[in-house]
């Protein structure tokens, strides 16, 4: 099958523009956008940064196990010495001093990428209320990278809750004028936001 028809292949195109319409102009317009752009005056970008620093440097876990499954074992060492740095000197990862003082750069990688390399198609293109857009594969992934979240075994589920909505509304704050250059400049956002997520998740596998 070549690329191009995977990315044109969408048999539940119809269901998922449904959902892509609810998450963007429901759950978006009315819910995180504004609750985002409140957060974005209060603090200062720095904060911001500091927030997304931490909630990176916890799925620490995911990258490290990721990366050894698919045999990558220099990004395995990297990423233990990303979380060490980080969570010492890096003041509990508030910091990404590993990248910002010692140029240690992430090395990303989760169990939808892990399926990919062990030779798992990624099944059709997926839009589910309150979440970021999947393929079947990754949607299968998401839920292992979450069950490799360390936190989530140690507090209530109502503070798991709260901390991935303050990581949502904090990456949504980040990205406000992004998310506005792109909406404003595509016709048909859906197709551009499946075929974007598509073709970079094909580069991810191959990398």
């Amino acid at each position: 099958q070549m690329a191009g028809d995977e990315f044109d292949n969408d048999p539940w195109e119809g269901f998922n523009e449904k959902m892509f319409w609810f998450n963007r102009e429901v759950l978006d317009q009315y819910v995180v956008k504004p609750i985002a752009t409140g957060w974005n005056f209060v603090l200062p970008d720095a904060v911001q940064r500091g927030i997304h620093n931490v909630f990176d440097n916890l799925a620490v876990v995911r990258r490290v196990v990721n990366n050894a499954l698919q045999l990558k074992f220099t990004g395995t060492a990297t990423e233990v010495a990303r979380f060490g740095i980080n969570s010492t000197v890096g003041l509990a990862g508030l910091f990404d001093v590993a990248k910002d003082g010692f140029g240690i750069e992430e090395m990303d990688e989760d169990t939808g990428q892990t399926f990919g390399v062990w030779g798992m198609g990624p099944g059709p293109y997926l839009v589910l209320p309150f979440l970021p857009p999947l393929t079947v594969r990754d949607g299968i992934g998401y839920v292992f990278d979450g069950a490799m979240t360390p936190y989530i075994y140690f507090i209530p589920w109502y503070a798991t809750f709260a901390g991935t909505a303050t990581n949502t509304v904090n990456e949504r704050s980040l990205n406000l004028d992004r998310y506005e250059r792109v909406a404003e400049a595509t016709v048909d956002l859906y197709s551009a936001v499946r075929n974007a997520y598509l073709q970079r998740r094909a580069a991810e596998i191959k990398r």
